[in-house]
């Protein structure tokens, strides 16, 4: 639905630049956008009936068209997942600095201030319910209907919106303007399979609930998109910078009065809940992309807050690149949206083709023939869209879709490899002990020193104590007040060639106690949270690193708690 607040103004920007004559062609434009939405919105009905389980594109492609196609299927969601975050923020505060032109030059920090507003909610584990989005949904819905009817009964503006008329490379109408008008506009067809990738989320009966919902979505939908099409060509609205197409006909039709900060408003907070869909959407994909082997397992790690705490982080930093690299500019990123949506698009209709094939249930030929429709129309409008975009910043995506690709599968044959090596699907011997030695580095005489030999004590008899000895160090005074201690443990001295603690303890085990286990514990004081962390020299994580890079090594971190 939020769609429909920068799909208009995509037109209208292309079109500008052949002055009223281009403009005339706002409606025909609008209304094939609008066929293309309901051949969508059909094919889309088929999905929701042969996946129940959801999944949309990704789905289809996994079971019909391979590994590759359906990474390529999850590689465009999770860029449109993006996208959608970065779109929806940078138009809700493009409509909030149409109604209130004293914040425009804040718009990068306000774009930046909602992304992390949005990302601290998620990360705190608090969610939306189907409710919340139920209210700003209707006013949002009955704000632009209205905006339409009262705009199409008036014989002229109630108000006229005043500013400078954005810069536009002059051009002529035709065929190229119109396929990258054409192009630009299919930006409002995002969303259109979010629908079909949450079939499970609807209450039974699934199908029947969730394809009347697609119908209802594509209704209205087109309904707004035409309507306001009609509106731009009525009230000749162009371009205008720091000022909305949507601003500027909620004015033409309402005037400047509580009419339009409602409708402004109620367009902001939708904006924003459709960023805020990403956050339940992208991390459950790279949740599920990690249990494929396709995203390191980290994806699929919940929080204690029940969060896919790294999914939401990459979301959100992806998105601030896109928003603080555009400068908070709506109309530079809406020309990247439309290229990875209409990439699941053909995807999901090619892999429908197959399932019919496959299943030849009753009435499969015509279903087939709509899904067939559907993909050629959806390839037809990705070619268009990439190769009329391509300069404005499609090029982009064009390196990014593969490039994610390629990142997934060689994740997964890295994953591939580990599993050959541990051998899940066999089952292993019987373990046996193995003789070991307790090595514990130790830097001084202390009680720290002393919890590190009591522990490596309780796991074996065998224990040796190490000493680096660092430059400027006095070995003789460190000697003497380990004698006078006298822990009964066997001291080894090792010189420091490498000024690091790490080297040389490693080459020590790794030179001695061959054919015996080796475990080395680690002792370190644990400071108090927050800035004490950075009081401690860290001397533990340098040994640590060394250590676990020796197969045949066990190392035991032991920290000792501070008040």
């Amino acid at each position: 639905m939020a769609s429909v607040s920068y799909g208009p103004e995509a037109i209208v920007l292309v079109l500008a630049a052949a002055g009223g004559a281009g403009l005339g062609l706002t409606l025909p434009v609008t209304v094939a956008i609008a066929a293309l939405l309901a051949v969508l919105v059909a094919s889309y009905r088929q999905v929701i009936a042969a996946f129940p389980d959801g999944g949309g594109a990704y789905a289809v492609a996994k079971a019909h068209l391979g590994h590759r196609t359906s990474l390529t299927a999850a590689a465009s969601l999770i860029i449109d997942y993006v996208l959608n975050v970065a779109v929806s923020i940078a138009a809700g505060v493009a409509a909030l600095t149409s109604a209130f032109p004293v914040l425009l030059p804040y718009t990068v920090w306000l774009c930046v201030a909602i992304l992390v507003s949005i990302t601290a909610l998620n990360l705190l584990g608090i969610t939306e319910s189907a409710r919340a989005f139920m209210v700003p949904t209707i006013v949002f819905v009955v704000g632009i209907c209205t905006v339409i009817v009262a705009g199409l009964v008036r014989s002229e503006p109630a108000s006229v919106s005043t500013g400078a008329a954005t810069v536009l490379d002059a051009h002529t109408v035709g065929v190229l303007l119109l396929l990258k008008a054409f192009s630009s506009g299919c930006a409002a067809l995002t969303g259109v399979e979010a629908i079909a990738n949450a079939v499970p989320s609807f209450q039974a009966p699934k199908v029947l609930r969730a394809q009347r919902a697609e119908v209802a979505l594509g209704t209205l939908l087109g309904v707004m998109l035409i309507g306001l099409a009609l509106l731009i060509e009525k009230f000749e609205v162009h371009p205008i910078d720091g000022t909305t197409v949507l601003s500027q006909l909620t004015e033409a039709a309402l005037g400047h009065g509580i009419g339009y900060y409602v409708v402004q408003f109620a367009t902001v907070v939708l904006l924003a809940l459709a960023a805020n869909t990403s956050y339940g959407g992208l991390p459950t994909l790279t949740k599920i992309l990690a249990d494929d082997n396709c995203l390191p397992h980290r994806f699929a790690v919940r929080s204690p807050r029940e969060v896919y705490r790294y999914g939401v982080l990459t979301l959100a930093i992806a998105a601030g690149v896109l928003l603080v690299g555009a400068d908070g500019n709506m109309n530079a990123l809406v020309p990247l949206f439309a290229i990875g949506v209409f990439v699941g698009f053909t995807i999901a209709q090619v892999g429908m083709v197959r399932h019919w094939l496959l299943v030849r249930t009753a009435g499969w030929r015509w279903r087939l023939a709509l899904n067939g429709f559907g993909a050629l129309l959806t390839f037809v409008a990705a070619i268009v869209t990439t190769a009329m975009k391509f300069t404005a910043g499609a090029w982009l995506i064009v390196l990014v879709l593969p490039a994610l690709v390629l990142g997934m599968e060689r994740i997964r044959g890295a994953y591939s490899k580990i599993g050959a090596y541990r051998r899940s699907d066999e089952v292993p011997p019987p373990p046996r002990p193995r003789d070991a030695v307790i090595v514990v580095p130790v830097s001084e005489v202390s009680d720290l020193s002393c919890e590190a030999l009591s522990a490596a004590l309780s796991i074996g008899k065998d224990v040796v104590a190490v000493h680096v000895c660092l430059p400027g160090e006095s070995v003789k005074a460190f000697t003497k007040a380990w004698e006078a201690w006298h822990p009964e443990v066997r001291l080894v001295l090792l010189e420091d060639s490498d000024a690091t603690v790490g080297g040389p303890v490693a080459r020590y085990v790794r030179e001695n106690f061959e054919g015996r286990r080796k475990v080395v514990v680690i002792a370190e004081v644990d400071p108090p949270i927050g800035w004490n962390r950075v009081l401690p020299s860290h001397r533990s994580d340098e040994l640590e690193r060394v250590l676990r890079r020796m197969s045949d090594t066990v190392v035991c971190h032991l920290r000792v708690q501070v008040g």
